[in-house]
């Protein structure tokens, strides 16, 4: 698939900087990095062709050289045009933005034919020309760091998880069990590549026989960081793996389960059906089974990479090919998990039950005496995505956040998976994109938590802020009665 890549980077860059100091410096240092991601790992938007592939011919970064100079080599060594968008008035205003909408309209109607355009910016400015694309039958991803509008987001087939940008394509690893290592010793995807390859060739050197593929598959997911069961390193699925480079001398069966084994030592097996049938059959309901009850049990949509993690601990003999399928996408759509839905317009894809998560939103039977804010509260969920949460749990919330903040320096994604462990503890459960959203919220309102103050009250008082101007970004009209319940449902004042 040929794909256009245009980087707002003044945009992009400022709003990881808010985030997190330390990943806008990997985003400026090292474009490398994150290239390989979005070349390797970054799922396709839908309604691509079957086994296509990204190709980004076209890599553009538009910059003002008058703030950003220092970072032009490291994206001129990546393979970048460079765009000089210097500043034009006194307030700062560049005219990248104008820049990036005639480079894209130019490269529309280019004879390459350009697939996919991929945009790196949160200015809703450009959703008129994300709507041309649309109608032109071009593929959009966009990466949007903070919070895009409705009709920007609406408007990208893809919407790049800004999270999950910042945890694999920063190499900001984030695993639920173990602190990410320090950055030097993080792995890349290629690194963590050939780190499987060379477990392998251990494997079967050590062992007596041929090496079932499945116990191959496993020993890689638990042993070598940097691979899940749903990317396996940016090849999609085990099998793309191994056939990415090949392991001669030694012999791959991908028969009857498969196994891999060294001719000169292990004699042949003997010959077995391909795994379907009653085992396949067998596996298959189990996986079904696995999905609808993890989802049953969730409160919130499951990241499909972590069923797919669930589904190989459980059954270690669908990691070679995914029962056929090949790739844990197609598997997944081959399960008849019905009433649960997949959602792969999100990173890594979604899996919910949508009769659940509605029923969820409509009962505000945890509200108490704050029950007559749910109806203002609900609509301004659904028009700005602000979590609906019950006015005592954003107490509970932002006094979770104020005791992290004496703890602990503040870091985004740290200090979000200790929250989400305290509000767990304190059996008032709230979700890591929840607290994720809150903790955003208040970095782009300008909150410093390590200049602080990060008392519970004036945390309240700056996301009721960041709501209001939501609301307003979204042309919702706020009148004394609606800010009223939203000071009531977020800042803790008397309804």
């Amino acid at each position: 698939m040929k794909s256009a890549l245009f980087v707002d980077f003044d945009n992009v860059y400022s709003g990881l900087r808010r985030l997190d100091p330390a990943c806008a410096d990997r985003f400026a240092r090292h474009p490398a990095q994150w290239m390989e991601w979005l070349i390797g790992s970054l799922k396709l938007p839908d309604h691509t062709p079957e086994g296509a592939r990204r190709r980004v011919l076209v890599r553009r970064c538009y910059l003002n050289p008058q703030a950003y100079q220092r970072f032009r080599p490291a994206f001129n060594l990546s393979g970048f045009e460079i765009v000089d968008c210097p500043a034009l008035t006194s307030e700062g205003k560049t005219s990248t933005d104008i820049h990036m909408v005639l480079d894209i309209v130019e490269l529309l109607q280019h004879e390459a034919g350009y697939d996919e355009f991929i945009v790196f910016s949160a200015d809703a400015d450009f959703t008129p020309v994300l709507r041309k694309l649309r109608r032109w039958d071009r593929r959009t991803t966009v990466l949007a760091i903070g919070f895009p509008s409705a009709a920007y987001r609406a408007s990208a087939d893809l919407l790049i998880d800004q999270d999950d940008f910042v945890r694999n394509a920063l190499a900001n690893y984030d695993d639920a069990e173990v602190r990410p290592a320090p950055p030097e010793l993080r792995t890349s995807p290629t690194d963590a590549a050939e780190s499987a390859f060379r477990m392998l060739r251990q494997t079967v050197a050590e062992s007596q026989g041929p090496v079932p593929l499945s116990r191959l598959a496993s020993l890689i997911l638990s042993k070598v960081d940097g691979i899940d069961a749903s990317s396996w390193a940016g090849f999609g699925s085990f099998r793309g793996l191994l056939e990415s480079k090949g392991v001669l001398p030694l012999e791959v069966c991908w028969e009857g389960g498969g196994y891999v084994r060294d001719p000169k030592r292990h004699a042949a097996p003997a010959p077995a059906g391909r795994q379907n049938g009653a085992d396949g059959d067998t596996l298959v309901n189990a996986a079904t089974n696995l999905v609808k009850s993890e989802v049953a049990k969730a409160r919130q949509p499951i990241q499909c990479g972590t069923l797919a993690n669930l589904i190989i601990q459980r059954h270690p003999q669908l990691a070679a090919d995914w029962n056929g399928k090949g790739t844990f996408r197609k598997f997944a759509e081959s399960l008849d998990v019905r009433p649960v839905v997949f959602d792969w317009s999100v990173s890594g894809g979604l899996a919910s039950d949508p009769a659940r998560v509605t029923l969820a939103q409509q009962s505000p039977e945890d509200w108490g005496e704050a029950r007559q804010l749910y109806s203002a509260a609900r609509m301004i969920h659904e028009v700005t995505g602000t979590p609906l949460l019950s006015p005592t749990k954003y107490q509970v919330l932002f006094g979770f956040i104020e005791a992290d903040s004496v703890a602990h320096p503040f870091h985004l994604m740290e200090t979000a998976k200790r929250v989400r462990d305290l509000c767990k503890a304190a059996e008032t459960p709230i979700s890591r994109s929840d607290i994720n959203h809150v903790l955003r919220g208040l970095l782009f309102r300008g909150h410093s938590f390590d200049a602080g103050p990060n008392d519970a009250p004036i945390l309240g008082r700056k996301l009721v802020d960041n709501v209001k101007s939501l609301c307003l970004r979204e042309q919702m009209e706020l009148d004394d009665v609606t800010v009223a319940a939203i000071e009531s449902w977020l800042g803790g004042r008397p309804s």
